[in-house]
């Protein structure tokens, strides 16, 4: 006598969660096809009649059948498989964790052979571990603590205006990037080929620089630039001139840095004669605040890094080339960063400056101190 099928009840919930499982494009096939045979056994179908609708033998059906029937939807998964064991333990792989995030000693990083050389393990074990537990002691990255005693408050501020501009308002990122040099090649280059990339001698010849004067427009991309061959406190304020006649309707925060011609007595004069312009400065020693940092990185990729002027004229009509085409179709910049991010960056510079309280004497010829 054949043996009778379970029958399968299904209360809402768990049929929705079956259908899901058929319709969503990133259920694993085996987990979808299970839960076919549940829907259809549901439905009143015998196994012999799942089987040829879905053309696969009975037993897998039956099988699939009872396990829903005695465990519900956790008896269509997998059951663990016992595998290979482990050949190291948990000690080793901690011992190797350790081991990458100290000092090598006389080296100045690790690699993945040094470091299995150190441990006596083989290199693919320690490279291994190293990815499970996403360690990478090749790599380094810079970083700067801010000494400002108001670095939190300005931090908010300047984020509080990208998130929530002020009503009737524009936010205008500003900034200069000085020192774009007009760069030639000694010899010709070579061109791209199959297996082979565009190539350039390592020899060049400078032709004289020239200071980009820019300010963006977060909420559409738009960038407005002037080409100059310094950056003093004139250049600043013709700059801003052409800026607000840009933007002749709108009241305009403007986000700057603490370069002096930017804050000087002649900048705050400016700021009077304009009273629908209002600049809200960065934290010293923290320049990501300025969302302009990321056009300028667009720009030295896309205009700058593979290019070769034979004069100071070539590289301001490849500037000017470039703002024009840039201009013609604009995006919007978005800041990214969450709470959870500005709350580790605010405690770890709090950290630092409650660790560090006498600042140091700055150069003479820094970044901050360029005369008028």
């Amino acid at each position: 006598m054949s043996r009778v099928a379970l029958p399968i009840r299904l209360n809402a919930e768990s049929r929705s969660t079956l259908k899901k499982f058929v319709s969503s494009a990133s259920t694993p096939q085996a987990l979808a096809q299970r839960s076919r045979i549940v829907l259809a056994a549901a439905e009143g179908l015998s196994n012999q009649q799942i089987a040829a609708a879905l053309k696969m033998p009975a037993v897998t059906v039956g099988k699939w059948r009872q396990s829903f029937a005695a465990h519900g939807l956790e008896g269509l998964r997998d059951a663990p498989r016992p595998g290979r064991p482990l050949k190291h333990d948990a000690e080793v792989r901690h011992r190797v964790q350790t081991r990458a995030c100290q000092q090598p000693g006389e080296q100045s990083r690790w690699s993945v052979r040094t470091l299995a050389a150190e441990l006596g393990l083989p290199s693919s074990t320690v490279h291994a571990m190293l990815v499970a537990a996403k360690l990478q002691p090749h790599r380094i990255r810079t970083f700067t603590f801010s000494p400002d005693p108001d670095f939190e408050a300005k931090l908010l501020d300047i984020v509080g205006l990208y998130l929530n501009p002020p009503e009737n308002a524009l936010v205008l990122c500003v900034d200069e990037k000085p020192g774009i040099q007009a760069l030639d090649r000694t010899q010709p280059l070579l061109p791209l080929r199959a297996k082979a990339p565009r190539a350039w001698t390592n020899e060049y010849v400078r032709h004289g620089t020239q200071t980009l004067l820019a300010a963006l427009e977060i909420a559409t991309g738009k960038v407005v630039a002037h080409v100059r061959d310094r950056r003093t406190t004139q250049d600043f304020l013709s700059f801003m001139n052409d800026v607000v006649k840009s933007y002749s309707l709108d009241e305009l925060h403007v986000v700057l840095d603490n370069l002096n011609i930017h804050k000087n007595e002649a900048a705050k004069q400016w700021l009077l004669q304009h009273p629908r312009v209002h600049f809200h400065y960065t934290a010293t020693h923290a320049s990501w605040m300025n969302m302009i940092e990321c056009f300028f990185s667009i720009l030295t990729k896309q205009a700058l890094a593979h290019s070769v002027q034979r004069s100071k004229k070539d590289l301001r009509d490849l500037l000017l080339r470039y703002l024009n085409k840039y201009s013609q179709n604009p995006t919007p910049f978005t800041w990214t960063k969450g709470p959870e991010h500005f709350q580790r960056i605010i405690k770890a510079t709090k950290e630092y400056q409650a660790a560090h309280p006498k600042m140091p004497r700055q150069r003479k010829n820094s970044a901050n101190t360029i005369k008028n």
